[in-house]
C-alpha cells in the first residue's frame, strides 16, 4: 500500500513535495519524487513496503526512461504476468517487483493493461513516447485516485488532502455534493466534497495529453449480473466445490507478502471462511487474527471470532470498543478522515486495523461477500415490500408509517423499531430509491428542510437510479445486488476501510473480490443467492464443509456501533450552529428530538459530527 500524487503543468517542485508529505501515513517507509521539467511533469510516492522490499522502491522507470509510474496497489497475479512477460524477451531490473511488471505490461499491451490483472490498484504511467500520461483503477475501486484540472495543472493524488496542497488548486466546497453525503452517507465517485475535484470511479482508465490537459474516460470493467442459462441438477453441489475453490484461490493469492500477515476475524461468514482456508494454508506458523469486541451486548460477536480462533488454532487479538475509547479516537479520526463519510463502524475498522498493525503489516477482510451473495438485511425485506408496494395506498402507508413511528425507540443493534421505520421510510418513494433511503441519512423531505431548497432526486440520487435503471436483469433482487456491488461497496465500505487501515499504515487486502470469484458468483441466479429468506445461502451451503452450522446459520449483527445510545445520553454531542447553506433549525431540532426519545437521529448527528470535525 502507498500514496501517489503528481501533476502536469503549472508547478513547482515544492507543489509535489507538500503533496507527497501529506501522506506519510501511506507509505512510512520509503519516498522519492521524480519529475521531467521540459514538459513539466511530476510524480511522488509514500511507500509501505509489501513486495520486494529493497527492489520496488518509485517512482520507477524503464531503463531507457521511456516510462515512469507511481502504483498504490497490489497485482495477485503479478508473478504469472512476469513469466509471460520474460517470455517476449523483457528484461526485470528487480527481483520480484509487481510495480514492474506493471511498467513492462503497459508497453506490451498498452491501455489493455488493466483488464490482465488480478489485484487493488490506482496507478499513473507517464509516457514520455506518446506524450500523455496513463490512470487506472481496480475493478472495484478499492484505491483511491483524486484528480482535478485547475489553473493550468492538472493534478492528482490518493488523498484530498494532499492534492490540495498544490498551489493551483482550490478547495471550494460542494453544495451538491454536500446534498448527495447528507442523502447516501458518503459521496459518491466521480464526486468529491470539493468543486472542480474528482475520483475516478472503480474500473475505468483515464488517459491525459500532456499538451493541452484534455483527457477521456474509458470503462474497461463492469459488474453485470448475468445468470448461467442451465442449472445442473445439484447447485448446491457443483456450485460449492467451484466456491471453495475460488476462494481457496484467492485467499491464497493474497497470502504473498515478504511482511507479517494476518486476518480481521468477527466470528462472521465472511471473515471465518478466509480464517479457515489462510490456516491450512500458512503451515506450522500459526496464524495471526484480531477482532473487535463490544461492551453492549447486542452489538458483541467477540464470543463467535473466539469459537473459530479456537477451531482453526489462531493466535487471537481482540480489544473491546468502549465509548471512552471511542471518545479518545474520534477527534483524530475525523480529523485525519481527508472527506466526509458516515459509516459510524469507521471507528471500530480504525481500533480494528490499529490492533492489527501493532502484530502484522498486512491482513485479509472479508468485504465484499455481503454484496455479492445478497448478505444483508434489506434483501429478506425485498418480497414483503414488493406486495406492500403494491396493495398499500400511499394515504394508508401514510398512517402506518405515523403509527409505526410512535414505537418506542431502541437503541439496540439492529433493533425492531428501527427496522420497520426505515423500511417505511423507503417504501414512501419509488423503488428505484428503496436502498438509497432504507441506508442513507436524511430522506428527501428533510433534505429540503436542512438545505432549505427543493430536492431534484434525479440529481441528489443520479448514481442509484442510473445502477437501478442500468441493470439488465427485472428482478428487484439483481437490481439490489447491483445498487450494493456498484455503489455501497465502492464508496461507503472500500472507502471506509483504505481510510481506517492507512491511518494505521496497514494493508487490507479482500479475497472475496477476487476477479476469477466475482466472474463465477455474477453468474449465480439470485434464487440461490437469496432463497427462502435465507441470505447467502449458496455460500453457506459451499462452506458447510468447512465451518460450523452455529457459525453459518447464526443472524447477521453487522458491525455497528451504539452511537444512538452515545448521542441520547450525551456522551457525544454536536454543535447546533449553523454551517453554510444548512439550516440551524433543523439542527437543533434532531438533536432535541433525539435527545427526548422522540425520533431517531443518529445516522444524520452522526453525519453532523463528521463534517463539523472536517471543515
Amino acid at each position: 500500500m502507498c500514496g501517489i500524487c503528481g501533476f502536469i503543468g503549472k508547478g513547482e517542485i515544492a507543489d509535489l513535495k507538500k503533496m507527497n508529505d501529506m501522506m506519510l501515513h501511506r507509505g512510512p517507509d520509503a519516498e522519492d519524487i521524480w519529475y521531467d521539467l521540459s514538459v513539466g511533469a511530476y510524480l511522488g510516492h509514500k511507500r509501505l513496503s509489501i513486495i520486494d522490499i529493497s527492489g520496488g522502491c518509485q517512482p520507477m522507470s524503464t531503463s531507457d526512461g521511456k516510462l515512469v509510474v507511481v502504483f498504490n496497489g497490489e497485482i495477485y497475479n503479478f508473478k504469472m504476468l512476469r513469466e509471460q512477460l520474460i517470455d517476449k524477451s523483457y528484461i526485470f531490473k528487480t527481483d520480484h517487483s509487481d510495480t514492474e511488471v506493471l511498467l513492462h505490461g503497459y508497453r506490451e499491451w498498452g491501455v489493455d493493461l488493466p483488464n490482465k490483472l488480478n489485484g487493488m490498484w490506482a496507478f499513473a504511467i507517464y509516457d514520455r513516447e506518446n506524450g500523455q500520461v496513463f490512470f487506472s483503477k481496480d475493478r472495484f475501486g478499492k484505491k483511491p485516485l483524486y484528480y482535478t484540472v485547475q489553473n493550468g495543472t492538472f493534478a492528482f493524488a490518493s488523498e484530498l488532502s494532499a492534492l490540495i496542497q498544490h498551489s493551483s488548486v482550490d478547495s471550494i466546497i460542494s453544495s451538491r455534493s454536500l446534498k448527495k453525503y447528507f442523502a447516501y452517507g458518503y459521496i459518491p465517485a466521480p464526486n468529491s466534497i470539493y468543486e472542480k475535484i474528482y475520483k475516478l470511479p472503480g474500473g475505468y482508465n483515464l488517459l491525459l495529453n500532456i499538451k493541452d490537459l484534455t483527457y477521456k474516460f474509458n470503462k474497461y470493467w463492469d459488474f453485470v449480473i448475468e445468470p448461467f442459462e442451465e442449472i445442473p441438477s445439484n447447485p448446491e453441489e457443483v456450485w460449492g466445490e467451484e466456491l471453495r475453490e475460488l476462494i481457496g484461490r484467492a485467499v491464497k493469492r493474497r497470502l504473498v507478502s515478504d511482511v507479517p500477515l494476518g486476518v480481521f476475524l468477527s466470528g462472521g461468514v465472511d471473515s471465518s471462511s478466509i480464517t479457515a482456508f489462510a490456516s491450512k494454508m500458512v503451515g506450522d506458523k500459526k496464524l495471526k487474527t484480531f477482532s473487535i469486541g463490544f461492551q453492549e451486548a447486542s452489538f458483541d460477536e467477540s464470543q463467535y471470532s473466539q469459537k473459530i480462533s479456537q477451531l482453526f488454532r489462531t493466535e487471537h487479538y481482540t480489544e473491546t470498543f468502549s465509548i471512552e475509547k471511542a471518545k479518545e479516537l474520534i477527534p483524530f479520526i475525523l480529523k485525519n478522515l481527508d472527506e466526509p463519510m458516515g459509516d459510524s463502524s469507521l471507528i471500530p475498522t480504525y481500533l480494528l486495523c490499529n490492533i492489527a498493525r501493532k502484530g502484522v503489516t498486512v491482513a485479509l477482510g472479508g468485504d465484499g461477500a455481503d454484496e455479492l451473495f445478497a448478505g444483508y438485511d434489506p434483501f429478506k425485506a425485498l418480497k414483503m415490500a414488493e406486495f406492500y408496494s403494491t396493495v398499500i395506498p400511499k394515504p394508508l402507508h401514510i398512517g402506518i408509517r405515523m403509527i409505526a413511528n410512535g414505537l418506542p425507540i431502541s437503541h439496540k443493534n439492529m433493533s425492531f423499531d428501527f427496522k420497520i421505520k426505515r423500511t417505511l421510510r423507503g417504501l414512501t418513494y419509488p423503488r428505484k430509491l428503496w436502498n438509497s433511503i432504507w441506508l442513507g441519512t436524511l430522506e428527501p423531505k428533510e433534505l429540503e428542510d436542512f438545505f432549505n431548497e427543493p430536492t431534484d432526486l434525479e440529481d441528489v440520487y443520479s448514481e442509484a437510479i442510473e445502477y437501478w435503471d442500468g441493470c439488465k436483469q427485472k428482478n428487484i433482487v439483481d437490481k439490489t445486488l447491483q445498487f450494493y456491488t456498484k455503489l455501497y461497496l465502492q464508496d461507503d465500505i472500500l472507502g471506509k476501510v483504505d481510510r481506517a487501515s492507512m491511518m494505521n499504515s496497514l494493508e487490507v487486502r479482500s479475497p472475496y473480490l477476487d476477479i476469477e470469484l466475482v466472474d463465477f458468483v455474477r453468474k449465480i441466479p439470485n434464487q440461490y443467492k437469496l432463497r427462502k429468506g435465507q441470505t447467502k445461502y449458496i455460500l453457506k451451503k459451499a462452506l458447510e464443509p468447512i465451518l460450523p452450522n452455529k457459525i453459518l446459520y447464526r443472524p447477521k449483527k453487522g458491525f455497528g456501533v451504539p452511537i444512538g445510545a452515545w448521542f441520547r445520553n450525551g456522551s457525544i454531542r454536536i454543535d447546533e450552529k449553523e454551517f453554510s447553506v444548512l439550516s440551524g433549525k433543523f439542527i437543533k431540532d434532531q438533536v432535541r428530538a433525539h435527545s427526548a426519545d422522540k425520533s431517531d437521529n443518529r445516522a444524520f448527528l452522526w453525519n453532523q459530527l463528521v463534517l463539523q470535525n472536517m471543515v
